[in-house]
């Protein structure tokens, strides 16, 4: 029997929300309560992402406004989710003010560093993740390899748990069900 109470995910940098893989994961998950969260810049309607300051306050916010409606601690919650989402995520756990201590962090295509950048990495912030790892990747990500993922992951201090699905892009098209999969399995581990 897990101790979590609650998962929030959050979309990449070009979508919103109601992305077919976050409901495919929220559905996944049921019974246990999911909230799929849009952050400020797509309620605005803009399609350019707002800072990272402004999107790891609205990971904070939001995640603490869902565990207090559920009647938990953050703590009860797993977080995450894709791409830039997932990186906020991480981002909020490891804020050096005010982090936002989480059950587990959930981080599909991870995006390490941007496509024929890989000397632009995004990660600062890896060795103060907190809270358990589920990190999903397909194995032909523009945003980092396998091997780039799990070499810069090995600063992480908690378990990261790898799932590389073959042959798969940064989108992991059809991939949800298999990834509804792992993260329920993950999520009941914990």
């Amino acid at each position: 029997m897990t101790a979590v109470r609650g998962v929030v995910l959050f979309p990449g940098a070009g979508s919103s929300a109601s992305h077919a893989s976050l409901v495919s994961l929220e559905e996944a998950l049921a019974p246990m309560p999911v909230l799929r969260v849009d952050f400020p810049y797509r309620k605005a309607g803009k399609s350019f992402p707002d800072k990272a300051p402004v999107l790891v306050e609205c990971v904070k916010s939001e995640v603490r406004a869902f565990a207090e409606s559920l009647g938990v601690p953050t703590t009860s919650l797993v977080i995450g989710g894709r791409s830039m989402g997932g990186r906020m995520c991480s981002m909020a756990n490891t804020d050096t003010e005010d982090p936002l201590h989480v059950a587990g962090l959930v981080l599909m295509s991870y995006p390490l560093h941007p496509p024929k950048k890989p000397e632009n990495l995004r990660t600062e912030h890896l060795p103060r993740i907190s809270a358990p790892v589920l990190a999903i990747s397909g194995t032909k990500d523009d945003f980092g390899t396998p091997e780039e993922l799990q070499h810069h992951f090995a600063v992480v201090p908690t378990k990261v748990t790898w799932n590389l699905l073959e042959n798969a892009r940064h989108e992991l098209q059809r991939k949800d069900a298999e990834i509804g999969v792992v993260v329920k399995a993950w999520v009941q581990s914990l």
